[in-house]
């Protein structure tokens, strides 16, 4: 994929809960966090990915993915990433007919949950659920990799709660 077209969003309740259809428990760091890209390393089950991911505002950015062998990501995850490392719990979320991605983070950024939806176009419609909260699409805090500069724990006043 060279181009992601994405839209964020807190999450207001629980009731996503029930349409989950598939979880998975991600390990992701960064070994770049700069100007213009960051570079990810994203560990999930026996599934290993490098991602090159464009650090422009807005819905649009571009995104590089490469498998990697999983002891590799591993060890580049305990000896190289900035920290803290991004811990979370992706869920798998259908509703009318769409893919949503409900993140709820742990480690520094427990309490925070986020759910994403990917588009083929910035202007592709889509069917808010009633558990959608407010859209950070816009909201550099957000990105996860702002989330290892800046932790959610460490937010004054915990903005997204």
């Amino acid at each position: 994929m060279a181009t992601e077209i994405e839209r964020k969003f807190l999450v207001r309740d629980d009731r996503w809960q029930a349409a989950v259809t598939s979880r998975e428990r991600l390990r992701q760091g960064y070994l770049a966090n700069a100007e213009r890209c960051s570079i990810r390393v994203r560990v999930s089950g026996d599934r290993a990915m490098l991602s090159i991911k464009s650090a422009n505002p807005g819905l649009t950015r571009t995104e590089f993915e490469y498998p990697l062998p999983p002891a590799d990501a591993a060890r580049m995850l305990d000896e190289l990433c900035l920290r803290p490392l991004i811990e979370k719990t992706r869920h798998i979320v259908e509703h009318a007919g769409q893919r949503w991605e409900v993140d709820v983070f742990d480690g520094d950024n427990a309490g925070l949950v986020l759910a994403e939806i990917e588009l083929g176009d910035e202007s592709e419609p889509f069917e808010r659920p009633a558990w959608l909260g407010t859209e950070v699409s816009d909201d550099h805090r957000y990105y996860n990799a702002n989330l290892v500069e800046h932790p959610y724990r460490s937010w004054p006043a915990r903005e997204g709660s």
